[in-house]
């Protein structure tokens, strides 16, 4: 018998869920390099590879045994195979359109640790997947909402959440339809560049979200009175904004949020919130040739009665501030600790900020790639969008877990 890779679950596994990794039939204290693979649906091969050294049983266990220096990561990392995996194409973002397949792992296993791979000593092949087995995709064309809703298995009801995800447009699938595994009734919520969407709308008219609200609660297997919201980037200025506004909003979970109108002014019947201005020329360029965009707004906390801030103090939800240190894009950190001194002066404690060092813009489910550098989702030139891959890795799956329990707690 050769060697071989035995995987825990063995073929299948969601994609924000651990993967035990072991090699078995290995020779006493043999040196392999271990190498995975995905392609994404436009076909660019993501691969991570590590450097490591079998017991003196031929046993490696990835949960026991630390990579050695020379490869994508080093140390005790069971989940570095996957977290690490890095685009051959430059500035290329892992993301998954259609939810109904699953990525497909390669796992090889190679001889030494030359700097090129030695001979192939095993392989497997594992599917990620991002529907477990009875959650149910439903296509939402309802008057003006264009979206998915991702229903548990089961006929309950189940805590609701809108997932408002898409600077750039269009209908992101992928964290509503994970969320719907863990047991939350999702919708995943298109607002521009999307079917008959507008194409770039001068305007965000919150009656447009507001009408998600209501087809969410009055749907039979969301459970009420209330719901979540989650976010990230600009779409964090609509949740905020909504749960300023509209009733029935309980708990927002907010990645990285600028706390202001950018880009597109909001509105609600009378009420109108105009846009800060962004000063392009305040981009600070960086030594990998590409743009900190950080400085770019002004400070909205040093002009009082500032138009542009989102009123929060008119909310009665609950807030989970999610905000990555090392963000490049936003100032979200200094954002998220200066709405909540606001909120506080007003006697309220209805807020919690988690802070995480060495994470940039980007707060993705766990076990997907970092994307540190990007385009600029307003000026389109390359953007710094922060972050390091073992903290941000950590920040992932620590993040995860917390905006779970948070919903479960107010939903």
């Amino acid at each position: 018998m050769g060697p071989s890779i035995r995987l825990s679950p063995a073929a299948r596994s969601l994609f924000d869920e651990p993967l035990a990794i072991a090699v078995q039939g290995l020779g006493p204290q043999q040196q392999v390099t271990l190498r995975t693979s995905l392609r994404d649906e436009t076909g660019e091969l993501f691969q991570a590879s590590a450097r490591y050294q079998a017991g003196e049983d031929g046993q490696l266990d990835l949960a026991r045994c630390p990579a050695l220096p020379g490869g994508s990561f080093s140390g005790l990392e069971p989940m570095g195979l996957l977290w690490a995996m890095q685009p051959q194409k430059p500035f290329w973002r892992l993301v998954k359109q259609d939810v109904q397949s699953p990525f497909l792992l390669q796992l090889e296993v190679f001889e030494g640790h030359g700097e090129r791979p030695g001979r192939l000593l095993a392989q497997a092949q594992h599917e990620r997947a991002f529907l477990r087995d009875g959650v149910r995709r439903v296509p939402v064309r309802e008057g003006r909402i264009r979206a998915t809703l991702f229903l548990p298995p089961g006929e309950d009801t189940f805590p609701g959440i809108i997932d408002i995800h898409g600077l750039g447009g269009g209908l992101l699938e992928l964290r509503a339809s994970l969320l719907a595994n863990h047991g939350f009734a999702t919708l995943a919520l298109a607002y521009y560049q999307f079917e008959d969407l507008p194409q770039k709308p001068k305007e965000l008219h919150l009656e447009y979200f507001e009408e998600a609200v209501n087809y969410m609660l009055q749907h039979p297997q969301v459970k009420g009175p209330g719901l979540g919201l989650l976010d990230f980037s600009k779409e964090g200025e609509v949740a905020l904004a909504m749960a300023a506004f509209l009733k029935n909003i309980m708990a927002v979970a907010s990645l990285n949020a600028p706390i202001v109108a950018t880009c597109i002014p909001l509105s609600y019947k009378d009420k109108f919130i105009p846009i800060a201005t962004l000063y392009e020329d305040k981009a600070k360029a960086t030594n990998s040739k590409c743009l900190d965009y950080s400085d770019v707004l002004d400070d909205p906390f040093q002009t009082p009665g500032n138009q542009s801030l989102i009123p929060l103090e008119k909310a009665e939800a609950q807030f989970l501030f999610i905000v990555g240190q090392d963000d490049r894009v936003v100032k979200s950190e200094y954002y998220a600790t200066e709405v909540c001194k606001l909120l506080q002066a007003q006697g309220k404690g209805n807020f919690h900020i988690l802070s995480y060092p060495g994470t940039g813009h980007c707060i993705d489910p766990p076990f997907f790639p970092l994307y540190r550098i990007g385009s600029h989702p307003v000026f389109h030139k390359r953007a710094l969008l922060g972050g390091e891959l073992r903290a941000y890795s950590k920040a992932q799956v620590h993040a995860w877990s917390h905006i779970q329990a948070f919903f479960k707690k107010h939903l």
